[in-house]
């Protein structure tokens, strides 16, 4: 799993004005994070609005994604929900042979307690032909992963892997570093708060800010695992207006009012996501005019 180290992005799904997938996008904006230096791609994360996508569709963009990519860097599928028998048919039955891993969000909606989010990754993690990846989001899935947990699975379970921490509770995450067995990753899916998180070890991210940072984001997630801070430290305050407004009102909102700022892909989305609010929106043109 040491190709999972470093920068991951996960992508948007760009949409046309009809709300179709907008296929050429698609492939410029892969082409824009792997020039810019990115070390892997995740398809089909909460970012690509899936909530929104048909099953024939996630599937479209899993093949076009992989047939882009063109093993220029490692290909991690997002498959996760809260039917967790549904989870192991999709991964029974999709063909994950090009991809490096499985990144699958805890169960949201339901909150289960911590035994049920355990035996839905076990349950997972058996199924699954390729690695497994958990995600810890609970300002999303409404329901905390403890680390207690997270380390049952990662110390319990052959074929899980990492862990994407998103809690932002710095104390939860160094606990998971600090009692992780060896080998087991652990990567930040917070932008804002993957440099000290680099600091307290954690392996990488999975980065929303990547889609249009990508060559100043991946710099400073590479200059972090080197231990050259200083740097690190001035990448991430270059980046920290960006992380503020990304994120103000909605993801995958904010990345993509820079990203049609940039001219990779429309501001389109389907409902309930909504673009940001014109406010919102001329602040965030004025960032992409100011940052060099």
């Amino acid at each position: 799993m040491e190709q999972l180290r470093g920068t991951g992005v996960a992508l948007v799904t760009p949409f046309k004005a009809d709300e179709s997938i907008d296929w050429n996008a698609l492939e410029k904006l892969i082409d824009h994070v792997i020039n810019g230096g990115v070390n892997y791609v995740v398809s089909l994360g909460t970012t690509g609005e899936t909530p929104t996508l048909s099953a024939e569709e996630k599937l479209d963009i899993m093949q076009f994604t992989f047939e882009k990519v063109n093993k220029r860097v490692p290909v991690v599928i997002g498959i996760g929900d809260y039917n967790t028998r549904d989870v192991v048919k999709r991964l029974e039955t999709c063909p994950l042979d090009q991809a490096a891993a499985v990144l699958s969000v805890a169960p949201y909606y339901s909150k289960p307690s911590q035994e049920g989010i355990f035996q839905h990754y076990q349950a997972i993690a058996k199924a699954s032909p390729r690695p497994v990846i958990l995600y810890n989001v609970p300002g999303r899935t409404g329901r905390n992963m403890t680390a207690a947990t997270t380390l049952r699975l990662a110390h319990e379970v052959e074929n899980i892997v990492a862990m994407k921490e998103a809690s932002g509770d710095m104390m939860q995450c160094m606990q998971i570093i600090k009692d992780k067995p060896a080998g087991f990753l652990v990567i930040s899916g917070d932008d804002a708060l993957a440099l000290p998180q680099l600091a307290c070890g954690m392996d990488g991210v999975i980065s929303v800010a990547a889609n249009y940072f990508a060559a100043d984001f991946a710099e400073m997630v590479k200059t972090a695992l080197a231990n050259n801070f200083p740097a690190a430290r001035n990448l991430h305050y270059k980046l920290q207006e960006a992380f503020d407004l990304m994120f103000a009102e909605n993801n995958p909102a904010g990345i993509k009012s820079y990203l049609h700022q940039g001219g990779i892909c429309e501001n389109i989305f389907r409902l309930p996501v909504v673009p940001v609010s014109k406010e919102l929106e001329a602040k965030i043109k004025a960032s992409v005019a100011g940052f060099k």
